[in-house]
């Protein structure tokens, strides 16, 4: 019998089938193996079988033989990531909402064929994607190229920053003007990708959601600000930023009771300083961007939490919560 014009390729196609159809709950028999094989037009016996999976052993392929009566066979059981790590990363890429729900379905796709068959059916199960709020920028990707490539080739950018309108449609910040940064960082907050970079007309450092630059270019100016980045601790500033809006930096000391100290040390991390009070208080010093983010984090845990000092962030404070009173006592009247 003539061979077929795939059968030289039957070793891959012996590890196509291996890392698609097994896992350690679903062996394939040699005679399994061969009908797979047959599948894909190429003949194989028994003892070629056996001959070939040793050479695959041999080669690095950590291939299981299971012996058994019934359900005993091979399986592939080296593999680049294991199911629980598969899910987790499934999880994340739902998870982000700076990626569209094209993109996140075109990655979970792409995750899925890293697992046998059987295996992606346990992360399809677990794929919700339709209902996240995700964002609407689909050149997120190349967004994101752009970026890495400027920061690796010492390069200022130029883009537009979008913002919703009542249209619910995205649309370029002050009339379509370009904003032009030198960009040094990309991080994760909150769920959003975003850029750090020096802002040159007013010599700072500034943060972008990402998912919000448009029409990005890659400037031939060299970037600048490189010595104000060198002393810029990007964790030290997600942690302070609250939701990523921008305000003045303050040191604050927060006074909390003491069943909240599990969410103090999540949100500022153990270098936050932490003084007992009394037997149900204690006090953090930390570093914050004041904000109208930081005051609705801290009312969000309710009579709890409050500011101890300095005075003017608490006057700040108390002003934010009377104006957001006026609003119903109004209505009530």
């Amino acid at each position: 019998m003539a061979k077929s014009a795939k059968q030289k390729q039957k070793l891959l196609y012996l590890v196509k089938i291996l890392t698609e159809q097994s896992d350690e709950d679903h062996c394939l028999s040699a005679q399994a193996l061969i009908d797979a094989l047959a599948a894909y037009d190429i003949r194989a016996e028994r003892k070629s079988i056996y001959d070939d999976i040793a050479q695959l052993v041999d080669f690095g392929y950590d291939i299981v033989l299971v012996k058994a009566k019934t359900g005993g066979g091979y399986y592939l059981a080296g593999r680049d990531f294991e199911l629980a790590e598969l899910k987790l990363l499934v999880e994340t890429v739902q998870a982000s909402r700076f990626l569209t729900v094209n993109k996140s379905r075109e990655l979970i796709s792409k995750i899925e064929r890293l697992a046998s068959k059987a295996q992606a059916g346990q992360l399809q199960r677990q794929v919700y994607v339709a209902n996240r709020i995700k964002t609407a920028n689909e050149s997120i990707y190349y967004v994101v190229d752009d970026i890495h490539r400027a920061i690796q080739n010492n390069r200022q950018i130029s883009f537009q920053y979008l913002e919703w309108n009542l249209n619910k449609e995205l649309v370029p910040r002050k009339g379509g003007e370009l904003y032009r940064v030198s960009p040094w960082a990309l991080t994760c907050k909150d769920e959003y990708y975003y850029l750090i970079a020096h802002d040159g007309r007013e010599d700072k450092i500034k943060h972008f959601r990402v998912d919000k630059m448009a029409k990005i270019k890659v400037l031939e100016n060299k970037r600048e600000g490189a010595a104000l980045f060198g002393r810029f601790d990007i964790a030290d500033y997600a942690n302070k930023t609250f939701g990523m809006y921008s305000g003045k930096e303050e040191t604050v000391t927060l006074l909390f009771e003491n069943s909240l100290i599990g969410v103090v040390m999540d949100r500022f991390g153990k270098e936050a300083s932490i003084r007992i009070r009394d037997e149900s208080h204690f006090s953090a010093r930390v570093k914050v961007a004041v904000s109208g983010q930081f005051f609705g984090w801290l009312t969000g845990l309710g009579a709890g939490a409050g500011i101890m000092a300095p005075a003017s962030v608490a006057e700040a404070y108390q002003m934010h919560l009377r104006e957001i009173l006026a609003q119903y006592e109004k209505k009530e009247g």
